[in-house]
């Protein structure tokens, strides 16, 4: 404390920082990524272990035998799926009814902004129909949730199925101290959106939808199911859901103790566990897993049905069947009676989950790293915009004190980026769907090209911005004045991302690692050739395209140039969906928020 209320040495502290600030800068960036990278080593995770004690053992005998009976049910199903071409509402109602669950169902509709070429729909119709278990020992105050999605096509069936199997085996269970809910719902996760809002009765998407007549306790859990084999070799479990949020970490572990109890196969991100962590292969594995949940939390979108129930309090998780060529194999009996086992330890839950780690990254199902161990990473980077910010500080002050006096032309200078670069922002947060019917009139494309090309086009034209700062200003900018103007630029990505940071890390920490050197170190007096083409190739649009092939490089699916810039059309349309379908704030974070501000810098680096 001395040395920083000490004027003398407080100001020896500040030369020594402003002469050594480059380097610190260089050394805080390369210790953030070796930080990251060393997060999948032994050392930094921890063991899964189960915080909660009413689940702490799996201690129970799961008797659910009736496998093949769910494979036959799941048979008949496709077939009057098949017959009705969607949703056989009458036979599912009947299949529950018979099963002695009070059966509901509930009509949606939701016309899209455009179309979704990727699963061609736009105006979607859908029923959702669910049944209740009444719990006959308990209050009835509580509720968990079985979901399967009736998909397209032969996919899901065996999970529609399984469902009905299982309704059927609890239904002659009397230990049951929750309602449980058995839900079908139709068009994936719009009619989960749909049956959420219906049951707690929001809207929060301007979705039409008839309220719900049966309505159960509150939900404590949920379980989305997917299954499209008879045989799997493996189930994968999903916690990535709407705006990077994840389930209470218990889940997680409650599945994978009884993985290991049933001899179930289990994988995350589709790879499988390995305990070789001290081989350069073993690690490189981990890596690999944790960069896939990293990217796939920073997506934003939900990647399951499980996703949607995240925002309203309810830890969730999708347990995904796959049919590799693995020579394991786990018939639907072992799945349900994986299934039989999680709920029955989920009913004994006193309150919700709550005592395990929400912020966590997962190199494997037996490792975990906590937010303590990864926000140093992420504090390493912001560091250096605040090292910028004290250099960038004095030197202002500097200015000022040797006369340069603040004019109302020297506040222009400064406001008018800030504002352009802002209204920019709003374009492109708006336009593209706004403007598709005038595109589609005038280009021969269709609706979703027409959005994608002008969210690309305005994009774009953003790059003209400094010259459209200065045709409006009169006269030139100071050298105080780019000073200033990085000065707000600075602290302004800095309070972005660690607000970004703090709700969805992955999505903060990757910005952080392509807008942090350009916030650094961009000046009106470095080679601008050079610098513009290094600040496009580290913008928001290109950070995208790269986080796209990287995605598919680690999923083992590498793609060509053409079939990733595809990819990454389609990956923007889908992003301005689910913003305006389920809410995700991705798309606007990024358009209102971190392009503009990535325009500022580009105005400072031709700054006159």
């Amino acid at each position: 404390m001395g040395l920083l209320s000490d004027p003398n040495r407080r100001r020896a502290l500040t030369n020594l920082l402003t002469r050594l600030n480059t380097p610190l800068c260089v050394v805080c960036y390369l210790a953030g990524v070796a930080w990251f990278m060393g997060l999948a080593f032994e050392p930094f995770t921890l063991r899964t272990y189960m915080s909660e004690n009413a689940m702490g053992s799996t201690m129970v005998e799961e008797k659910f035998g009736s496998g093949e009976r769910a494979l036959a049910t799941a048979r008949e199903f496709a077939a009057h799926k098949k017959k009705a071409d969607g949703m056989p509402v009458d036979w599912l109602v009947k299949a529950m009814q018979s099963r002695g669950l009070e059966v509901f169902t509930q009509s949606f509709s939701r016309t899209l902004p455009f179309p979704d070429e990727n699963k061609e729909r736009y105006m979607v119709h859908g029923t959702n129909v669910y049944g209740i278990l009444r719990a006959p020992r308990g209050p009835r105050t509580e509720a968990l949730v079985l979901s399967a999605p009736c998909s397209p096509g032969n996919s899901n069936n065996q999970a529609v199925g399984l469902l009905l199997g299982l309704a059927q085996y609890f239904r002659g269970q009397i230990y049951w101290a929750k309602d449980i809910i058995f839900l079908v719902n139709e068009h994936d996760l719009i009619g989960m959106q749909a049956w959420l809002e219906g049951y707690h009765h929001t809207n929060t998407t301007g979705m039409s939808w008839t309220p719900l007549h049966g309505r159960a306790g509150s939900i404590q859990a949920a379980m989305s199911l997917e299954l499209s084999s008879d045989v799997v070799t493996s189930l994968d479990l999903v916690l990535e859901g709407l705006n990077g949020q994840l389930p209470n970490l218990d889940l997680a572990n409650l599945f994978y103790a009884f993985c290991q109890k049933i001899g179930v196969l289990c994988t995350i991100q589709g790879k499988l566990q390995r305990n070789d962590w001290d081989t350069s292969s073993g690690y490189n594995h981990a890596v690999q897993t944790m960069l896939l949940m990293v990217l796939k939390q920073a997506s934003g979108r939900p990647w399951g049905d499980h996703g949607l129930f995240l925002r309203y309090h309810i830890e969730a998780v999708s347990v995904r069947g796959i049919n590799s060529f693995r020579q394991y194999k786990t018939d639907a009996t072992t799945i349900g009676k994986l299934l039989e086992g999680m709920f029955r330890k989920l009913n004994n839950l006193l309150e919700r989950l709550h005592q395990s780690y929400f912020f966590y990254l997962l190199p494997s199902l037996s490792r975990f790293v906590s937010i303590g161990y990864y926000m140093p990473a992420f504090g390493l980077l912001t560091l250096i915009l605040l090292l910028r910010l004290g250099s960038l500080a004095s030197g202002t002050e500097d200015g000022l004190a040797e006369g340069e006096q603040a004019s109302s032309t020297g506040v222009l200078s400064v406001l008018t980026p800030v504002v352009i670069s802002h209204l920019t922002g709003m374009a492109l947060f708006m336009l593209p769907v706004l403007s598709q019917e005038t595109a589609v009139e005038h280009f021969p494309v269709s609706e979703t090209e027409a959005v994608v090309l002008t969210a690309i086009a305005i994009y774009t034209a953003g790059l003209a911005l400094p010259h459209n700062t200065h045709r409006v200003l009169t006269g030139e900018g100071t050298e105080q004045g780019w000073r200033v103007l990085k000065l707000v630029a600075v602290l302004y990505m800095a309070v972005l991302l660690g607000c970004t940071a703090l709700i969805n890390f992955s999505l903060g920490f990757i910005l952080a690692l392509t807008l942090v050197p350009i916030a650094a170190f961009v000046t009106p007096h470095m080679p601008r050739v050079l610098y513009a083409f290094l600040m496009v190739a580290l913008s928001p649009g290109f950070t995208l395209l790269y986080c796209v092939f990287l995605y598919q490089e680690l999923q083992e699916a590498p793609v060509s140039l053409l079939d990733g810039w595809n990819i990454f059309l389609s990956v923007i349309s889908q992003g301005i969906l689910d913003h305006s379908l389920y809410g995700s704030l991705v798309y606007p974070l990024l358009s209102l928020f971190i392009y503009p501000c990535w325009l500022l810098l580009w105005n400072i680096l031709f700054w006159k």
